[in-house]
C-alpha cells in the first residue's frame, strides 16, 4: 500500500487549521502571525506554551532539510501531542503546521498527505516561468485538500544560498503577475532580510529594509498576505552567552525590531523566525554545561532552554502585535 493511502489528509484531525483565516484577520487588525521553526519536542513546546500564554495565533514550521531528520511519523504525533497539551490547559489559539522552503511538488505532496495544513514551495531558485509552473502545480494539489500554499519571489540571501545582486529583491510587477497566475494564498517577498546570524554587513551602517519595494508591491496586490523570511533579530545577549562559554560568533547582525514593526504596518502579515531559536538553545546549553560539568541528564538543560524560548516567544509576539489576537 502506498504510504499516502495509509495516512489521513485531514489536518483538522491533528488540531490544525490552514493559514487563510489567520491572514485575513491579521490584515484586518494590522498584526503579523509568527512563523516559528522547530527541530525537537522542547522547541515545539516552548513555542506553543509561549503563544498560548500570550494568546497569539501561531504557524509551526519545519524546514525541508529537516524532514528526514525529524521523521514525519514522529513529527506529526509530536505536533498533535503538543497541541493537545495546550488544549488541556484551556488554550484555543489557532495553530497551523507549515513546510518551510519546500523545493519540489513531491516533497509538498508528501507533507500534505501526512497532514500539514500549509506548505511553502520555494521556486525562487528557478527561472521565473519555471517558478510559476512549479508553484501552480503545488497549489492545484494542495487546494484539493484545503491546504494553503506560500510561494516565494526574489532571493532571500543567507548561508545556504547564493543570491546575485539582480535577484536580491522581489520585482513588484512580477509579484502581481505571480499571484494571479499561481493562485498562491501568500507570498514571501525579498526586501533586504537574510537567513542566518550574519544578515548584514555592519560596516555599512544600521540595517534597513527596502520599504519602497514593499509599498509598491502592496499598491499592486492590495490586501494580499505578504510574508517576511529571515527576520530573526539575533539578540546580542545570546551571542554574548555563546561566546562567553566557548563559542566564536563575530559580526552577527539581525533585523531590528522597529524595522519589523514598520514592515507590519505596511502590510506584512507573517514573519518567520529560525536563527533566534537555534541561538537560544545553543546559548543555554553552553552555559549549563560550563556551570554544571558533572551533569548528564538532558532534561536539566532542555527544560531551561524550553522556558527561555517560551519567554522569547511571548516577547516576540508583542513585537509582532499578535499577542492577544488569537
Amino acid at each position: 500500500m502506498d504510504v499516502r493511502e495509509a495516512v489521513s489528509r485531514n489536518f483538522e484531525d491533528l488540531g490544525l487549521v490552514n493559514t487563510r483565516g489567520m491572514f485575513k484577520k491579521a490584515l484586518r487588525d494590522r498584526y503579523a502571525v509568527p512563523g516559528y521553526n522547530f527541530y525537537n519536542l522542547e522547541q515545539v513546546q516552548g513555542i506553543l506554551y509561549g503563544c498560548a500564554e500570550s494568546n497569539s495565533p501561531v504557524i509551526l514550521q519545519i524546514l525541508r532539510g529537516n524532514l528526514d531528520y525529524a521523521n514525519l511519523a514522529c513529527l506529526m504525533l509530536m505536533v498533535k501531542g503538543a497541541i493537545r497539551s495546550i488544549r488541556e490547559k484551556g488554550s484555543k489559539i489557532p495553530v497551523a503546521l507549515n513546510l518551510d522552503h519546500g523545493d519540489s511538488l513531491e516533497v509538498c505532496r508528501r507533507c500534505i498527505d501526512w497532514g500539514f495544513s500549509s506548505v511553502m514551495i520555494d521556486g525562487s531558485f528557478l527561472p521565473y516561468e519555471e517558478n510559476v509552473r512549479l508553484t501552480r502545480s503545488v497549489v492545484e494539489y494542495a487546494h484539493e485538500y484545503d491546504v494553503s500554499v506560500e510561494g516565494e519571489l526574489g532571493g532571500i540571501a543567507g548561508i545556504e544560498e547564493r543570491v546575485t545582486p539582480e535577484e536580491k529583491f522581489t520585482k513588484p510587477s512580477e509579484a502581481e503577475d505571480f499571484i494571479s497566475r499561481t493562485g498562491v494564498d501568500s507570498l514571501a517577498i525579498s526586501i533586504g532580510t537574510a537567513h542566518g546570524a550574519y544578515k548584514f554587513k555592519l560596516e555599512e551602517g544600521p540595517p534597513r529594509l527596502r520599504f519602497d519595494i514593499l509599498d509598491e508591491i502592496r499598491d499592486r496586490v492590495g490586501r494580499f498576505p505578504l510574508v517576511l523570511h529571515g527576520a530573526s533579530s539575533v539578540p546580542s545577549r545570546y551571542v554574548e552567552m555563546i561566546n562567553a562559554y566557548g563559542g566564536s560568533m563575530v559580526g552577527t547582525a539581525g533585523v531590528r525590531e522597529d524595522q519589523l514593526q514598520e514592515a507590519i504596518r505596511r502590510g506584512i502579515c507573517k514573519v518567520n523566525f529560525d536563527t533566534d531559536i537555534k541561538l537560544i538553545f545553543t546559548a543555554v546549553s553552553r552555559k549549563f554545561f560550563a556551570e554544571h560539568p558533572g551533569e548528564y541528564d538532558p532534561k536539566k538543560y532542555l527544560e531551561i532552554a524550553r522556558n527561555e524560548l517560551k519567554e522569547y516567544i511571548k516577547n516576540k509576539n508583542k513585537i509582532l502585535f499578535s499577542a492577544g489576537k488569537a
